[in-house]
C-alpha cells in the first residue's frame, strides 16, 4: 500500500523550493537548452510532475537535483512534440547529451549556478524597467504570477501577459543569455542595480494597503548579495547592500502593534537591528574606501548617518544636505532634492526650507511626500490652515491606509495645536 503525504505539505516544500533554487534551476536550464521559454515551461512541467509524485512517496533525498533531471527530460518530450521538429534537431541532440551526462556526474554537480547571466538576461535594455523588475522576480527571486501581480496593483492576468510577452521578446529577439563583456559591463550592471532597488523600494512602500512589504524587502536583500557574491569587490553592489540593510534594519519599528505608522522622529531606536546597522556600516565604509562613489554609495552613507545617531535631534543634518546635494549633482532627481531640503529644514531653518521647496512645486506636483513635507514645514511656521490643505493633498495622493491615517493624525493634531 502506498503512504501518501498530505498534499498541502508537498506544495508548502515545493513552494519553498522554487522560492530558494528556483533561480538556480532555471539558470541552469537556459545554459544547457539556450532557450528561455523552453526552459521556463519545462520546470513548470518537472513541478507539476513533483507534485503527483512526492505526494505518493515522498520528497526524494535531493529534491532540486531530482527537479533538474525531470525538468530536461520534460524539454526533451517537447521538443520532440514540436511541430517545427527538424528545425529543434541540434536542440534535441543537444538535450539528450545533456540527460546521458546526468547519469556520470553527481547529482548536485549537474545543477551549474548561472542566476548572474539570468539576472542580466532579464535585466536587458531591450526590456522596459517594469517588465525587468517583474521578470526579474519571477525568474531569479521565485516569486509566483500572483504575487508579482499583487506587488503592482495589477490583475493576475494582466502580469502574466506581460510575463509572456517579455518571454517572446527575448526569444524573437535573441537577446543573449550572458553576462556583458567588460566593456558592457557598467552600463548592465547600473540596470541591474535599478532593478533591484526597484524591487526594494516597492516593498519598502508597498501599494497594497499595507506600509511596506518585508518579503519583497528580503526578496532585493537576497538577490543583491547573489550578485555580489558573484561580482565582488564592486563599489556599487556594496553599496546597494549597505543601504537595503540600514533601511530594512528599521523595518520593526516603522508600525505600532495595532499596524499604526510610526515616524523616523518616533521609532525606537534601542529597537533597531543592530546586526543589519553594523553589517551595512561595514560595507558602507568598504565601498567608499574605494573613492568611485555612486548614488548607491551615497545613500548608504546618508543611511548610516541616520543608523548611527543616538537621536533624531542628534542627528548630523547638515551632513546629509551635504550628501543630497552630491546626489543630486551625479543623478539629476527632484526627489533628492526634497529630501535635501527636508535635511535643510533641520540644519538651518523651515523657512529657508520653505523657500527652496517652492521650485519644486512642478516637478513633484503628483508626489505625495512633497505634500507632506510642505505641510510640515507650514506648521513648524505657525501657518496650520495652510499646512491643512497641504496634508489634505498628501492623504489625497497616498496609496497606503497606514500612511493616510498616519497623515490624518498629524493634520488633526496641527488644527488642534492652533486652537
Amino acid at each position: 500500500m502506498i503512504n501518501m503525504v498530505d498534499e498541502a505539505v508537498i506544495r508548502a516544500a515545493i513552494a519553498d523550493l522554487v522560492r530558494g533554487d528556483g533561480g538556480r534551476l532555471l539558470s541552469s536550464l537556459v545554459a544547457n537548452l539556450r532557450d528561455f521559454p523552453l526552459a521556463e515551461d519545462s520546470l513548470q512541467d518537472a513541478l507539476e510532475s513533483a507534485l503527483v509524485h512526492w505526494t505518493r512517496s515522498g520528497l526524494p533525498t535531493r529534491p532540486a537535483a531530482w527537479l533538474m533531471r525531470t525538468a530536461r527530460r520534460k524539454a526533451l518530450d517537447r521538443l520532440r512534440r514540436a511541430a517545427n521538429f527538424r528545425s529543434k534537431s541540434s536542440q534535441i541532440t543537444l538535450a539528450e547529451e545533456i540527460i546521458r551526462a546526468d547519469q556520470d556526474i553527481g547529482e548536485e554537480e549537474a545543477i551549474s549556478d548561472d542566476r548572474l547571466r539570468l539576472i542580466f538576461t532579464c535585466c536587458h535594455p531591450a526590456l522596459d524597467s517594469l517588465t525587468s523588475v517583474a521578470l526579474t522576480l519571477r525568474s531569479v527571486a521565485g516569486l509566483t504570477t500572483e504575487e508579482i501581480a499583487q506587488a503592482f496593483l495589477v490583475s493576475n492576468e494582466a502580469m502574466a501577459q506581460r510575463l509572456v510577452r517579455a518571454r517572446h521578446k527575448i526569444a524573437q529577439a535573441n537577446i543573449p543569455f550572458e553576462v556583458p563583456r567588460p566593456e558592457a559591463m557598467a552600463e548592465r550592471l547600473d540596470a541591474v542595480l535599478t532593478v533591484i532597488y526597484l524591487i526594494f523600494t516597492e516593498g519598502h512602500s508597498a501599494n497594497d494597503g499595507q506600509l511596506f512589504r518585508t518579503d519583497l524587502c528580503e526578496e532585493a536583500i537576497r538577490l543583491v548579495m547573489i550578485l555580489a557574491d558573484l561580482l565582488p569587490d564592486q563599489p556599487e553592489i556594496e553599496g546597494l547592500t549597505a543601504l537595503m540593510l540600514l533601511h530594512s534594519a528599521r523595518a520593526g519599528t516603522r508600525l505600532t502593534a495595532t499596524g499604526e505608522m510610526v515616524s523616523l522622529e518616533d521609532q525606537d531606536r534601542s529597537r533597531w537591528d543592530s546586526h543589519r546597522i553594523a553589517a551595512g556600516l561595514e560595507l558602507v565604509q568598504r565601498a567608499l574606501a574605494r573613492k568611485s562613489a555612486g548614488q548607491y554609495q551615497l545613500q548608504a552613507a546618508i543611511a548610516a548617518l541616520h543608523a548611527e545617531s543616538p537621536s533624531f535631534s542628534e542627528t548630523d543634518w547638515a551632513q546629509i544636505a551635504l550628501l543630497y546635494a552630491g546626489l543630486f549633482a551625479i543623478r539629476p532627481n527632484p526627489v533628492f532634492e526634497l529630501n535635501r531640503i527636508v535635511a535643510v529644514s533641520y540644519s538651518q531653518s523651515a523657512r529657508v526650507a520653505l523657500a527652496a521647496l517652492d521650485g519644486l512645486a512642478l516637478p513633484l506636483s503628483g508626489y505625495q511626500p512633497y505634500y507632506a513635507v510642505r505641510a510640515d514645514l507650514l506648521v513648524r511656521l505657525g501657518d496650520r490652515e495652510a499646512a491643512g490643505r497641504a496634508y489634505g493633498r498628501a492623504i489625497e495622493l497616498s496609496s497606503s491606509a497606514a500612511e493616510r491615517r498616519f497623515l490624518k493624525r498629524k493634520a488633526d493634531a496641527a488644527l488642534r495645536d492652533g486652537e
